[in-house]
């Protein structure tokens, strides 16, 4: 054995070394000079051990043990010993234990650090970002990658048993008009042409059923050129799979046995099978897709209570085709500023407006339109929410009903947090299913596919209303958050041909942009379909984080932009030319200028 190897990790020493000579390596994470004894705190992956160096036993090693400071990185060698009852740290598991230091080795040195590992949290996170390997170096970022690695291991040890198998697919690919906006790659062999980063495997997956493998995963990365904001990045990863042969349960039982396994990864029990509800369910009882479901503030339609208003604004939404819908909260003493602060909080939303009405304790309706309410109107409320009571408050939003469900779903969670109404020791997953099959885009003019263009349709879709199509789509939500979704597939070329017409793409531009796939349904395609999930999303959910920066290893800023790398960063005009390409001016950045 080389001399000065590692014996034993820091974090794992225990009764079984005791009064045994062992050789620990890491990092100096802090260190205690008392003359003759010198203590230091070494770190590696595993955790912390403690080592002291004595002039009266190892002078030698003692006299090196002066040289240490902060985060050098060493090895030692000596025996295990028991600390005295006074001294044990029982907030360490290796607290019972110190090593004393025969022989040490420094093999690297460290400057001062630009931020203290300890202090990391409130450092600005753009530092932390541009020295990612050190802000790694913390226990926290530690078992955060820790608990991502073992829910990828998790996942890929259950769709083993499931059958699966995992396929590898390729980064550089075809640009098609499959969504967001992708990120392209010129190629040098055929000047003028450019790959794609995949956005996600989608077209593969598919035709690797036409391959016959029947079930695919794949922990894939993907590749969108989207405006950032916490929970998105744009390179990111997740759990892609696809079935040949089976239906939406089968999919189902699949995705909640693998979460299942992941919650138990980080000990959290789940029930099996989740909850289903509809998208018009979700929608129309929760303004949202993806509902909170762990409290109880459903929105109601309230239009049958201003039947026959006169009340200016609320008869013109509905003399247009609108809709009032509300939330009633029970039982809350809300001031008049409270009630103002909902109504601008509302605006700021998005919302044209919110009318609030209450129900004093002494059963008087107070409201901005109290003088304009007809006498029955308490009993009105009670026709649609027999619930309602004195104490209790109405807000209403008046639109289209698109507009206004949604602005309620998001008032709706603002009201369910800053009234403390989520039962937060509490998870809910679910599913939400039968989502639309097209949506109407007013900026274009034209209809777009809900989830994407494979989706198969349910039942008699071409004899119904386009806006009334349901798809055959399904996402799965973890406490009011998608955590991913999926759908079935279409394998009839013909009906691929018949929804690419409806969201305007013609016979040339299928032909350009998806022939390939058009081709395989004509040469022996399964019924098959899949889901793909989140990885950083759920990673962060689970670790109770805020970003999914704080889970990946090297993610990118808020821009886009890798300060550790400094990427990205414009490149030499001659370079370009092997590619035909020339680049616009650009403003350069001088050596030695900071990289924004």
């Amino acid at each position: 054995m080389e001399k000065f190897q590692r014996t034993v990790f820091c974090g794992k020493v225990a009764e079984e070394h005791h009064n045994k000579e062992i050789t620990l390596c890491g990092w100096v994470q802090k260190r205690r000079d008392h003359g003759g004894l010198i203590f230091i705190d070494l770190r590696d992956r595993s955790g912390i051990m403690q080592v002291v160096f004595d002039a009266k036993v190892y002078a030698e090693t003692h006299q090196q043990a002066h040289a240490l400071r902060s985060e050098y990185v060493i090895s030692v060698t000596g025996k295990v010993v028991e600390r005295t009852l006074e001294t044990v740290n029982r907030d360490l598991p290796t607290g019972r234990w110190e090593l004393v230091g025969a022989g040490l080795e420094i093999f690297n040195k460290a400057k001062v650090l630009p931020f203290a590992l300890e202090e990391a949290e409130n450092v600005d996170e753009e530092l932390r970002l541009k020295y990612r390997y050190l802000d790694l170096r913390r226990a926290a970022m530690r078992d955060r990658m820790q608990m991502r690695h073992s829910i990828l291991f998790a996942m890929r040890e259950l769709l083993n048993r499931e059958g699966f198998f995992e396929i590898e697919t390729p980064i550089l690919t075809k640009n098609t008009a499959e969504g967001a906006r992708e990120y392209l790659v010129p190629s040098r062999t055929q000047k003028g042409s450019f790959y794609a980063l995949p956005q996600s495997p989608q077209v593969y997956k598919q035709l690797l059923m036409a391959g016959g493998m029947e079930r695919y995963f794949q922990i894939a990365r993907c590749f969108r050129d989207e405006d950032l904001r916490a929970d998105r990045q744009p390179e990111f990863t997740q759990l892609d799979l696809e079935m040949s042969f089976i239906n939406e349960e089968d999919i189902m039982g699949v995705v909640e046995r693998i979460l299942e396994r992941v919650f138990a990864v980080v000990g959290i029990a789940i029930k099996l099978p989740f909850k289903r509800i509809t998208y018009d369910y979700a929608f129309g009882n929760y303004g949202s897709d993806k509902p909170d479901m762990r409290f109880d503030l459903p929105i109601h339609d309230a239009s049958p209570i201003f039947a026959g208003t006169e009340i200016a604004f609320l008869k013109s939404v509905l003399t247009k085709g609108g809709k009032l819908g509300c939330l009633h909260v029970q039982q809350h003493a809300f001031s008049r500023s409270e009630l103002e602060g909902w109504v601008n909080r509302a605006m700021q939303n998005g919302a044209k407006g919110l009318l609030w009405i209450r129900l004093s304790a002494e059963g008087k309706i107070e409201a901005p339109v109290a003088k304009f309410l007809p006498e029955d109107f308490v009993s009105r409320v009670r026709a649609v929410i027999p619930s309602f009571k004195e104490g209790d408050t109405l807000f209403i939003v008046a639109g289209g009903y698109q507009d206004a469900w949604t602005q309620l779903g998001r008032l709706r969670l603002q009201l369910g947090e800053a009234l403390k109404l989520i039962d937060k020791s509490k998870n809910s997953l679910l599913w939400v299913t039968d989502f639309p099959m097209f949506e109407f885009n007013a900026d274009t003019g034209r209809w777009a596919a809900m989830h994407h263009p494979f989706t198969s349709p349910q039942g008699d879709w071409e004899s119904k209303p386009l806006g009334e199509v349901k798809a055959r789509a399904y996402d799965v939500v973890f406490n009011g958050i998608e955590l991913g979704g999926g759908s079935i597939r279409i394998h009839n070329p013909e009906l691929q041909a018949k929804v690419f017409k409806v969201i305007d793409l013609n016979q040339a531009e299928m032909e350009r942009h998806f022939g390939f796939l058009l081709e395989a349904q004509e040469l022996g395609f399964p019924p098959h379909g899949g889901l793909a999930i989140g990885v950083d999303r759920l990673v962060m959910l689970l670790a109770g984080c805020s970003s999914i920066r704080d889970v990946m290893a090297f993610p990118k800023n808020q821009s886009g932009l890798d300060l550790m790398m400094q990427a990205p960063t414009p490149v030499d005009p001659k370079k370009l030319l092997d590619y035909g390409l020339k680049a616009m001016p650009v403003a350069k950045v001088s050596e030695g200028q900071e990289f924004k």
